[in-house]
């Protein structure tokens, strides 16, 4: 079965950085897509970036283009999200997410794997 471990939540300044890792195992996930999502206190959970492990092809949400990236590791099996520039309204649990029939890159109906989430807490 799929497990999807994030770890690099922490709390950080306004500005500062951070980095995300998102260990995947339990299937061959060359045809996926992996997803990062977001959801703050009392918010719905919103589309981040996303990879499409083979050929690497991204996508991010428009508040996030120019100060995130989102990378993968094919040997370790593992999807990154670097964040650069974070501001207070980048707080939220950060979620990995695979979409096994790959899509439409930030819909979150068609991501069928996640994992447990690692909380991102920016000070202003």
């Amino acid at each position: 079965q799929v497990q999807l471990v994030e770890s690099g939540g922490g709390l950080v300044q306004a500005g500062g950085s951070l980095r995300l890792s998102c260990a995947a195992s339990g299937r061959t996930f060359s045809r996926y897509v992996m997803g990062w999502f977001r959801q703050a206190a009392g918010k719905e959970r919103e589309f981040v970036a996303a990879i499409r492990w083979s050929g690497g092809s991204t996508s991010y949400a428009d508040s996030v283009k120019g100060r995130f990236t989102i990378s993968r590791d094919n040997a370790k099996n593992t999807v990154y999200l670097q964040m650069n520039s974070l501001k207070h309204e980048d707080t939220a649990v950060y979620y990995c997410a695979a979409q096994s029939s790959p899509g439409e890159y930030g819909s979150i109906q068609l991501y069928n794997y996640w994992g447990q989430g690692t909380q991102v807490t920016v000070s202003s």
